[in-house]
């Protein structure tokens, strides 16, 4: 599988730092500008715990004015998302590209015909592309998409496709431009509208007849092992799969073809998620590999207790230790319980640098897998080592994180986005979406250092974090180096844990770790997150809509 060594475009000169301050200056006035009214957020919350105030916005219209009431506020979160988005305007050409060949997947006809009938074709066929497209779509329309897509279908890409809108919706489902191979387990990512190169269908064998309603599915996770590259345009087509299509059928063929494909991966288990097509997936791996649990503290015994007590009283997996990383702790109660703990406690002394603790920790350690553990985490779900230990079993896994909940109940973090920035992709909060994008196992360009589990060998091969970036950025750069060297980063929302976020240290932002980090990977600058949807621009709590 091709493999994008680093997301910023092109080799370029390391930008100075007056262009990087500008950069952010830039940034920030513009979250600034855009952030939430009061009154929107007061909105939303309501609509969060309200069910009659849900059922309300359902009629109501989106606001077009910044003057609108509270009620049209909460309008604005039940229905587009973001908020901004507006019906897509296509392109006049009606003209179907001479080389692609455009079959109608109709949900009325039987299946098996569906699919004989596409091999038939693929069998056959002279052209160089099949394009697989609902219905619905009037002979003009479908020669616009055909178009469109055509434009993205160079000699080196097997698949190209578009974003999609829902129906008698305008909430545009936007997709990444990096096909990751862990998020396409979850769900079929590409969707459709597709063109498909028929070469390429051929030498994978054509469509499966056993893969049922979710032929499409079976066929870009077979494509991707095979090698095939995926390309992405940023346009928001009509055409895509219809809901009639999304039946418990269509969920338990989709289930039936991630297991197959799980299993020609080394094995593992499905079950249907929360919405239709969408798979809960888990890696097999042997054994009880070992597991180092380190949790940094200076004093603050009070939130360490609670972390590990969470820890020690609901884990299941039992092939793991605790490291408390004692970071100069001076109070009588840290003492005492650091005399009395049946847990490792190993000095980290110095200035507060959490990649050089952290690194100090790692050296210390012997275990298989390492996970790191803020002190004021505290652990929701009994089997999530058994979770982490299998998806960071995976040859091609370097490091993974889980979802956080904040003190209030909020969502603090579900994997981050660097679009432009990196920041905390956050569903009710930022994410104003409740959809199988943010709900699903993904890859993602990085994931919180609050807690991360990664091979021991591999952190070594990267040379452990950076300790030039003394306290922030430096999980988020060490998952990026992660990907340079060929290993992706994945996010799963089954492993939950709440957190009490800067808590322990207060909140931290030295300039010089944002400046090192911004000129290291041109952030602000040539950087694209290939795993969150590009036409989404995230600006303080608001992403906005800049595709089509």
């Amino acid at each position: 599988m091709s493999f994008p060594l680093r997301f910023d475009v092109a080799p370029r000169e390391p930008a100075t730092t007056d262009e990087i301050d500008r950069r952010w200056k830039k940034f920030q006035s513009r979250s600034r500008a855009v952030s939430q009214p009061l009154a929107k957020r007061i909105a939303y919350r309501a609509l969060r715990w309200s069910p009659s105030l849900l059922e309300r916005a359902k009629n109501l219209q989106v606001p077009k004015s910044s003057e609108a009431s509270a009620d049209q506020v909460v309008s604005a979160y039940a229905g587009p998302f973001p908020t901004n988005f507006s019906e897509p305007s296509y392109p006049e050409s009606d003209k179907v590209p001479s080389d692609v060949l455009t079959v109608l997947i109709s949900n009325e006809v039987s299946i098996t015909n569906v699919i004989d009938g596409l091999n038939a074709t693929v069998a056959k066929t002279s052209a160089t592309w099949l394009l697989l497209i609902d219905p619905s779509l009037d002979a003009t329309q479908r020669n616009r998409v055909a178009s469109i897509l055509h434009s993205g279908a160079t000699d080196d890409v097997d698949v190209v496709y578009g974003d999609e809108c829902e129906e008698d919706s305008l909430r545009p489902v936007c997709k990444p431009p990096f096909i990751g191979p862990h998020t396409l387990l979850s769900y079929n990512v590409v969707g459709r509208p597709a063109l498909l190169r028929i070469r390429a269908l051929r030498d994978i064998g054509g469509f499966n007849l056993s893969a049922g309603r979710a032929f499409e599915h079976d066929a870009y996770l077979r494509l991707q092992e095979s090698g095939s590259r995926f390309s992405h345009v940023v346009k928001v087509l009509p055409g895509g799969i219809p809901a009639k299509m999304l039946t418990e059928e269509f969920s338990k063929d989709t289930v039936r073809v991630v297991n197959q494909a799980l299993g020609r991966r080394g094995g593992g288990s499905a079950e249907q998620g929360e919405f239709p097509g969408q798979v809960v997936w888990r890696p097999q791996f042997t054994g009880q590999p070992s597991v180092d649990i380190l949790i940094p503290t200076r004093d603050r015994i009070d939130l360490v207790r609670k972390c590990i007590d969470a820890v020690t009283s609901l884990t299941t997996y039992p092939n793991y230790r605790i490291t408390i990383l004692d970071n100069d702790s001076v109070t009588k109660e840290a003492r005492e319980y650091f005399a009395a703990t049946p847990h490792r406690v190993i000095p980290a002394p110095g200035v507060f640098n959490y990649a050089k603790i952290i690194n100090h920790g790692v050296a210390n350690c012997d275990a298989e897998f390492i996970v790191t553990l803020n002190n004021d985490a505290v652990l929701l779900t009994p089997d999530w080592l058994e979770q982490l230990v299998g998806l960071a079993s995976l040859d091609d896994v370097g490091i993974v994180g889980v979802k956080l909940i904040d003190q209030n109940g909020e969502s603090e973090h579900e994997g981050f986005s660097v679009a432009p920035f990196p920041q905390h992709l956050r569903s009710g909060v930022n994410y104003l979406a409740h959809d199988t994008f943010i709900s699903s196992i993904r890859d993602v360009s990085a994931v919180t250092g609050a807690v991360q589990i990664f091979r021991r060998d591999f952190y070594n091969e990267l040379h452990g974090m950076d300790e030039d970036l003394r306290v922030t950025m430096n999980d988020v750069d060490l998952c990026l180096r992660s990907q340079v060297a060929g290993k992706f980063v994945v996010y799963t929302p089954e492993v939950v844990l709440t957190h009490a976020a800067s808590s322990s240290r207060g909140s931290l932002d030295p300039i010089d770790d944002r400046r090192l980090f911004m000129k290291r990977w041109d952030i602000l600058g040539s950087f694209r997150d290939p795993f969150f949807p590009e036409s989404f621009e995230l600006l303080g709590q608001t992403i906005f809509y800049r595709g089509n």
